[in-house]
């Protein structure tokens, strides 16, 4: 019943605006773990007709995870779900209370936790992709470059999957952590001790195996620098990963506009093209 009605509230929300978007159905807050007494969570977004793949959109900037509508994100991600593509946004333990390592910690579960019951949202566990912007071009990043096989020991049925994802596309990322982590008013999640950071910069971690990975950066970014794609994509280039680097000129942090649409075409193509 639950379900119905978020149905019935996505079409009344929806159909005068974006009539797509009205046969899109929602299963919201899918709990994938616990963290202090509270529940870690996801959002399935299924168009009516789906190409078998997914892209989880990793919600989060600054490392801080904004919650919103699903309806809300079923407008932002209408190009996808239009294409077929479900779409999963997921949300991890957030700044200020919880910092990097922990943030990563949880998308990585997350992935698991999706593979693990991609049947059910009719998705293919190996046709999944994964995006986001700033801290979570982050968050990508290292789900893309420190995929793992899963633990087939453990007591936790999720650990027991692979975290790896089939494509990456990241916006803006930071991409040495090792030059950012301590004291942060402004980022209080990067208040971690240093000698962490190694195990959560992306640019240490890019091998021959990675996924194809897309990385697009605005060359007016005065918060994350350009140079952190620059160095990135030279890194995967060294490593032989399938990658680009497109750069968006005069573009600032946060694309919006006529900046955000040439993105968002460039996302979309890159998932159409490996997923």
């Amino acid at each position: 019943m639950k379900g119905l009605i978020r149905l019935i509230v996505v079409g009344i929300l929806l159909s005068g605006s974006v009539p797509a978007l009205a046969k899109v159905s929602i299963k919201a807050d899918v709990v994938y773990g616990h963290k202090d007494g509270m529940a870690l969570v996801y959002d399935v977004l299924m168009p009516e007709t789906q190409n078998g793949a997914a892209i989880i959109y990793m919600v989060s900037g600054g490392w801080y995870s904004r919650w919103a509508p699903p309806e809300q994100r079923a407008e932002q991600f209408k190009d996808m779900l239009d294409a077929g593509f479900v779409v999963i946004p997921v949300h991890h333990g957030s700044s200020p209370r919880y910092y990097v390592p922990e943030a990563y910690a949880d998308v990585s579960r997350a992935v698991r936790h999706i593979r693990l019951h991609a049947p059910h949202y009719g998705v293919d566990p190996n046709r999944l992709g994964v995006t986001g912007g700033s801290a979570g071009g982050h968050l990508s990043l290292m789900l893309g470059l420190n995929a793992d096989a899963g633990d087939p020991n453990s007591s936790d049925e999720v650990l027991h999957e692979s975290n790896a994802v089939a494509a990456v596309v990241a916006y803006f990322p930071p991409v040495d952590l090792r030059r950012l982590a301590g004291p942060s008013e402004r980022f209080p999640a990067l208040d971690f001790p240093v000698e962490q950071a190694a195990g959560i910069s992306p640019i240490l971690f890019a091998d021959r195996n990675d996924p194809p990975t897309l990385l697009i950066h605005g060359d007016a970014d005065d918060l994350v620098n350009i140079s952190n794609s620059q160095i990135m994509q030279a890194e995967f280039q060294q490593q032989g990963v399938v990658s680009e680097f497109v750069t968006i000129p005069g573009a600032g942090h946060g694309f919006r506009g006529e900046d955000a649409v040439y993105a968002a075409k460039l996302r979309l193509a890159w998932f159409k093209q490996h997923l």
